[in-house]
């Protein structure tokens, strides 16, 4: 099947870029061709994830910043319209996750989790809409999770921002369906990256938790953005109960009751 979308010259703004899917996320489309903004909190690793594509004549540039400081999103985008003069698209990939019993959780915890993950992506997209709208094209990439179609005990917060991040796709697809911007939602299961510590993981593997290399993800992710899909659910059969579980909550209850007890043990520590 022929790709609906060609990346090469196409101006993007990636975010969560030094991580274990971002960085391989970034040179995947620098290998299309693509230019790329990378924002990322950790200067050290997101300048060398530059420096390894523009070694292969690709073209990177750094943004070193806190998306969930005030103001940074829209910083961003002005970055990127001064440098481009043009957003074909933005990739939310950004995103942090704990693995605990919810009433341990410290509610500032709970207050940066929301702002990382849902609330900066959201003002990221606002302020680079107007831009996408007025030159009649864009595409907008958010990371998703099995997490955000099924609710897994001992990571509420996290399921909680990924439900909204699908919520927020499928209610801007549907607001933006008389224009030239698409939503693409992406849904990976769990990856094995450095979300997970050695606790999560340790759990993971009790259960028998299907787990992705984060190379198979980041080309699922790119395969979504080049068939011009609305969602791709990765990984099979999560993508089955995401589905289920929309349908028939209560008998997901029951299927993952033993998983829970197993996972409780965990999140205590």
């Amino acid at each position: 099947m022929g790709c609906d979308v060609d990346l090469k010259d196409k101006y993007i703004i990636l975010t969560g870029a030094a991580g274990g899917i971002g960085q391989l996320l970034a040179q995947r489309l620098a290998d299309r061709g693509a230019h790329l903004l990378l924002v990322e909190r950790n200067a050290e690793r997101v300048q060398q994830v530059c420096a390894d594509i523009n070694r292969f004549d690709a073209i990177a540039m750094a943004a070193v910043v806190d998306l969930s400081e005030p103001g940074v999103p829209q910083q961003v985008v002005d970055t990127a319209i001064r440098e481009w003069g043009r957003i074909d698209m933005v990739i939310n990939n950004a995103g942090i996750m704990d693995f605990a019993l919810f009433d341990d959780l410290d509610p500032r915890r709970i207050q940066q989790t929301i702002e990382v993950n849902v609330t900066a992506p959201l003002l990221l997209v606002r302020a680079a809409l107007p831009h996408m709208l007025a030159q009649n094209s864009g595409r907008i990439v958010n990371i998703g999770s099995a997490f955000g179609s099924i609710g897994f005990a001992h990571f509420a917060t996290y399921c909680a921002s990924k439900f909204a991040m699908r919520g927020f796709s499928e209610a801007l697809r549907r607001e933006l369906v008389d224009s030239q911007v698409g939503v693409t939602y992406v849904s990976p299961r769990a990856t094995k990256t450095s979300l997970n510590d050695a606790r999560t993981t340790q759990m993971l593997q009790e259960t028998k938790t299907n787990m992705d290399a984060p190379e198979y993800v980041a080309d699922q992710i790119i395969r979504a953005i080049e068939l011009d899909r609305k969602e791709h659910f990765i990984g099979q059969p999560e993508g089955f109960f995401a589905r289920l579980n929309g349908a028939f909550p209560r008998l997901v209850d029951n299927g993952l009751l033993a998983n829970t007890r197993i996972a409780r043990k965990y999140a205590k520590k």
